[in-house]
């Protein structure tokens, strides 16, 4: 829970049965349900996926819509659709089956530039749209005014949407002529559909349907979208004991006096607390980092020099450090589970394992997924991590002490070092960033040659100068005894050290290292 009252969508893929699960979700107090059909996407996907996921939007959106009714939730969610979505005639058929929101995916990225050459899982992207590359992205054709105006175009239609007339091709305006004033007002309203007198022959996958399907249920009398009202407030959803609610390790250390005073205070403030954590404690941070953002913005603490530091003891719970903010240092003397600093923005998250055990070999601090999607911050582990490490990490910087299979996979941005051994699969989908190995083994079987390379970190480099002072950093905060060693054996650990960029590319430091040759500089 990052903010109670922040809005949560959840998106459902359209299927037999969807209606039942649109109840659950309901009633679970989401805002907003998102039906989506097996249209639409770039195509740049298995196959199988593309022709066998999932059903027609309508199927989805109409069972959802009745079942919500029926149980009378339908208030409660806003409604959203999605799925192959282009016309304003899609938008006024949606919406008489149930729908206030539309998703326009495809079409939105055809109208800003791309021209479907379904590599976008490639980094070669002709056009610059889903590219890292520079000289590919010098390509981009597009202006945001001409996004801006294909919106224009489909709201025009939607308000003048027409459909032929057996005894003219002239268009005919429908809305305005059904006395309808506004697209609220066709919300739900079934009896503006019928099915049509002779399907289309030419439609093979159409011809055992039958579209009277489509067009039974009830129709309310009244509608409140709920758009019109706040977001559910979750914390009302939490368990209960003896009739008082139950409140998280987040929720605790938020309603301490220091903390109350360091988010409401403007001067610059450093506040330290210590905590015991177990892994029922999930998400810890999460809360936090999102009331420092509603409270401080995006630069977090650090805006007005302020800090604030919570030190653990346990076993942390799944997803720790999650939405970590800028000036927060979150530190576990202890181990943690998968999803360490997920999505985190800012900060440092330390995970120093327990320090009474004797290490035979290196431990296993965390679990699989750790530093998902991060954007920004800084995370030390001092042991070995599962599978998936950093994946999708777009700026963040992450140092483990072994990592598992598909390291760095679809990472954009960011810096991974790995002071161990690795799994398989090495920088698959990896179109950004930069990765340390240091001490893997078999790399030539381990690194996934399709989307990266790999080349020795050279003596005296801007790189090697950039590795050592990290490792130092996380010596300094774990007290890594692995990390001790590396430094106390430098010219050792550069011979067993690589950098890993992706295919294309030249690494961040090259330019240093060319113009220190050039010049005869030594880094120090």
């Amino acid at each position: 829970m990052v903010h109670p009252t922040a809005g949560v969508s959840v998106k459902l893929v359209s299927e037999v049965g969807i209606g039942t699960v649109a109840c659950g979700v309901a009633k679970a107090n989401a805002d907003v349900i998102q039906v989506s059909g097996h249209d639409g996407g770039t195509g740049a996907s298995p196959l199988s996926s593309i022709k066998h996921a999932g059903s027609p939007w309508e199927l989805g959106l109409t069972e959802v819509h009745q079942s919500l009714v029926e149980n009378g939730l339908r208030e409660k969610v806003t409604l959203r659709v999605d799925g192959g979505i282009k016309t304003g005639w899609d938008v006024v058929l949606g919406a008489a089956m149930g729908a206030e929101e539309f998703g326009f995916g495809t079409i939105a990225m055809i109208a800003s530039g791309c021209v479907m050459a379904r590599v976008c899982h490639l980094n070669t992207c002709p056009v610059g749209v889903t590219t890292q590359r520079m000289d590919l992205r010098e390509k981009f054709p597009a202006d945001p005014e001409h996004v801006v105006q294909y919106f224009q175009f489909v709201a025009d239609e939607t308000r003048q949407v027409w459909r032929p007339s057996a005894f003219s091709a002239a268009p005919r305006v429908v809305l305005a002529s059904l006395g309808k004033r506004s697209l609220d007002e066709v919300i739900g309203d079934l009896s503006l559909l019928k099915c049509r007198a002779t399907p289309n022959p030419n439609v093979e996958k159409t011809t055992s349907l039958s579209p009277e399907v489509l067009l039974r249920g009830e129709i309310p009398e009244s509608f409140d979208p709920h758009r019109n009202h706040a977001a559910h407030h979750v914390s009302g959803a939490h368990p209960e004991l003896h009739g008082v609610p139950l409140k998280t390790l987040d929720d605790e250390i938020l309603e301490t006096p220091e903390v109350k005073e360091l988010l409401s205070g403007s001067g610059a403030q450093q506040v330290t607390l210590t905590r015991d954590v177990k892994n029922t404690d999930r998400t810890v941070g999460g809360r936090i980092g999102g009331e420092i953002a509603a409270v401080k913005g995006a630069d977090g603490l650090e805006g007005d020099g302020s800090s604030l530091t919570v030190i653990f003891t346990g076993t942390a719970g799944q997803s720790f450090g999650a939405f970590t903010m800028p000036g927060t240092t979150l530190t576990v003397e202890g181990d943690a589970n998968d999803y360490v600093a997920k999505s985190m923005a800012g900060g440092v998250v330390e995970i120093r394992g327990h320090r009474h055990k004797e290490e035979t070999s290196t431990p296993v601090v965390a679990g699989n997924t750790c530093l998902y999607g991060a954007t920004g911050g800084k995370l030390f582990m001092r042991g070995a991590v599962g599978e998936r490490f950093g994946v999708r990490n777009s700026g963040a910087l992450g140092v483990v002490e072994g990592a598992g299979d598909h390291l760095a996979e679809y990472q954009t941005g960011g810096t991974l070092i790995v002071l161990g051994d690795t799994g398989k699969n090495i920088g698959s989908g990896m179109t950004g960033g930069i990765v340390f190995l240091v001490g893997t083994e078999d790399l030539d079987d381990k690194v996934n040659t399709e989307y990266v390379g790999y080349t020795p970190v050279q003596q005296d480099s801007a790189a090697a100068e950039f590795l050592r002072n990290t490792i130092a950093e996380h010596f300094e905060r774990t007290g890594s005894s692995k990390a001790e060693s590396l430094l106390a054996n430098w010219a050792e650990t550069l011979e067993k050290a690589v950098e890993v960029i992706p295919n294309g590319q030249t690494s961040p430091f090259a330019s240093v290292v060319e113009s220190d040759s050039l010049l005869g500089v030594r880094q120090r």
